[in-house]
């Protein structure tokens, strides 16, 4: 996996991130939290990376397969539950075209196959080093 290396400028709470194969983005945060709004929050780009997975994930299968997969519709959204300390994440997908229950069930398991739910639903070590 590439690199990601974010760094700020002179605009509070924005940031610029650019990817290994060259992608850029801004994040910010909310004007009610300090920001301009000018980018996806950091909360809102893990769900945005979850969706893009998801999405292009059951998209790939069904072109495999030559299943009449006319389009993809999914909603995201993720809630901190305290009385169980975890985070909840719900997503809701909308298949369009043509397929049956048998289909649409094989693709409801690929999408937790992608491999950012993955990620997402394993422990994740993470490693700081001040430099």
């Amino acid at each position: 996996m590439g690199k990601i290396i974010s760094s700020v400028g002179p605009e509070k709470y924005q940031v610029n991130i650019q990817s290994s194969s060259g992608n850029q983005l801004i994040a910010d945060e909310p004007e009610e939290l300090g920001g301009k709004n000018l980018g996806f929050s950091p909360d809102e780009l893990l769900r945005a990376a979850l969706a893009a997975c998801t999405t292009a994930t059951l998209q790939m299968y069904a072109e495999r397969k030559a299943w009449d997969l006319k389009g993809i519709h999914l909603e995201l959204d993720f809630v901190w539950d305290k009385e169980s300390s975890k985070t909840i994440i719900q997503r809701k997908i909308e298949l369009q075209g043509n397929l049956d229950e048998l289909q649409k069930d094989r693709l409801l398991a690929i999408a937790n196959l992608c491999p950012i739910h993955k990620v997402l639903s394993n422990p994740v070590d993470i490693i700081t080093i001040l430099v």
